[in-house]
């Protein structure tokens, strides 16, 4: 046998990919024909298009299915569609026939800008795309799909550093605290968009990145206390500065999709953040235990109850900013979601500060707020609620309380890890929860389960 042909068909078979390409352009039968005369198979390939392009974006599965739905409608089709963290299978029905496929994605990710491009198009479908061709129609969809992300790596890790540092504050932190946080997050998370960009496994960029975060942060601690002589109670920053990979979207959406009985799509992304979250604390704690990094209280910073307030606010609107540039938010649209988190946020902390309201009870209140300022904004400018509450309350996801939760556990103190673990998961139950009471007082449709 020729041995330069077997090394051919190597390479040949290393070099292809897990997940096809879906060939879309194949399924047009006749360029000439408009969208609302073509075949079944050729009008259900729009339908389960954009449904797959939804979820590529993050959504959750109401607002994928809706949207399938109001291009289905347009076609005169009927849709039924079983939604996952990465898969669709649908099926759409006209008279006596009907024609299935089964979708998927081969990662998932949040590109809110696209998510509000599609919306768009599938709200205003009826009126622009039903006098176009199927052809015409992928084409749009093609410029969507195809859309490069708005910010370059450098970029995200400087989103990430804004939005750590401050983050960093709005737990107790100083200045040391932040500003060493600001470096290790942002160096953090330009790693991870790096490997991410390179089609990196998610567990693999997660734990580099917050490898990586961790370990810069102490580099410039150590800069600091040789430099300036600080204390070393302030290395307990280093848990602010690996909170960009908190996953607030697949937590969110998994309960409201819960919620909304999509029991599937729920629970495969909350078993999603769930292994986001494990694996950064886990990463977290080898770090801390090889370089031997401890998570602290905080050391006071001394700041009257009236400035501290005053200090929240531009800190919320700062790490909710830089959060929803993260999820690729035009920035107008993380500007929107800024004002919404610096509000909610300050309140949320207020609440637990002033009437020593319990923190899960004030998450709730936030979240509330939050969805009730998002829904009036969507009103006003079209932005997705989703790409505006999500952001606005990510900042309020207990990061601190899960990975103490996770080291307290890891050096078997497991009663104390216990009590940390079970106050994330109230705070966590509690601001979807206040979304959807948001939801309801608010959205006709989303108080209906027909």
């Amino acid at each position: 046998m020729d041995k330069s042909k077997v090394k051919v068909s190597s390479k040949i078979k290393l070099s292809q990919s897990h997940h096809m390409t879906i060939p879309w352009n194949n399924f047009i039968e006749n360029d000439n024909v408009l969208a609302k005369d073509a075949s079944l198979k050729e009008r259900a390939s729009v339908v389960g298009r954009v449904g797959i392009q939804m979820l590529a974006c993050g959504t959750g599965a109401w607002r994928v299915r809706d949207a399938m739905n109001t291009v289905s409608r347009v076609f005169g089709l009927t849709c039924s569609a079983d939604i996952g963290l990465t898969t669709i299978e649908y099926t759409c029905f006209e008279a006596d026939l009907s024609y299935s496929q089964v979708l998927s994605l081969p990662s998932t990710g949040v590109n809110t800008d696209k998510l509000n491009l599609l919306e768009n198009f599938a709200m205003n479908f009826k009126k622009e795309c039903a006098g176009l061709t199927i052809k015409q129609i992928h084409a749009r969809i093609d410029e969507i799909q195809h859309k490069p992300g708005s910010y370059s790596p450098v970029s995200a890790g400087l989103a990430a550093a804004l939005a750590c540092s401050a983050f960093i504050f709005l737990l107790g932190g100083g200045l040391p605290e932040m500003f060493c946080s600001f470096v290790g997050a942002g160096l953090g998370n330009w790693t991870r968009r790096k490997m991410i960009d390179k089609r990196m496994t998610t567990i693999a960029n997660v734990a580099v990145g917050v490898a990586v975060a961790c370990l810069v942060y102490l580099c410039m601690f150590k800069v600091f206390e040789y430099a300036f002589q600080i204390p070393a109670h302030h290395e307990a920053g280093y848990i602010g500065a690996m909170l960009f990979v908190i996953p607030g979207f697949p937590f969110i959406t998994s309960m409201l999709d819960i919620s909304k009985l999509d029991m599937r799509s729920g629970l495969e992304r909350l078993a999603y953040a769930i292994m986001i979250t494990v694996v950064a604390t886990l990463i977290g704690w080898l770090v801390a235990l090889t370089v031997n990094l401890k998570p602290e209280d905080f050391i006071p910073l001394g700041i009257s109850p009236f400035v501290l307030m005053l200090l929240r606010l531009p800190a919320s609107f700062c790490g909710v900013f830089g959060f929803s540039i993260m999820f690729n938010s035009s920035t107008r649209m993380a500007t929107a979601a800024g004002l919404i988190g610096a509000i909610a946020n300050t309140l949320r902390l207020e609440l637990v500060d002033l009437t020593s309201m319990p923190p899960a009870a004030a998450a709730f209140c936030g979240a509330l707020v939050a969805g009730l300022l998002a829904s009036l904004i969507n009103r006003y400018n079209g932005y997705p609620r989703i790409s505006l509450t999500v952001p606005s309350i990510v900042i309020m996801v207990p990061g601190l309380y899960i990975y103490r939760a996770v080291y307290s556990i890891g050096i078997n103190s497991i009663a104390v890890g216990a009590l940390w673990l079970t106050k994330a998961v109230l705070i966590i139950m509690f601001l979807p929860f206040g979304l959807f009471v948001a939801r309801v007082l608010l959205d006709k449709e989303w108080r209906h389960f027909d």
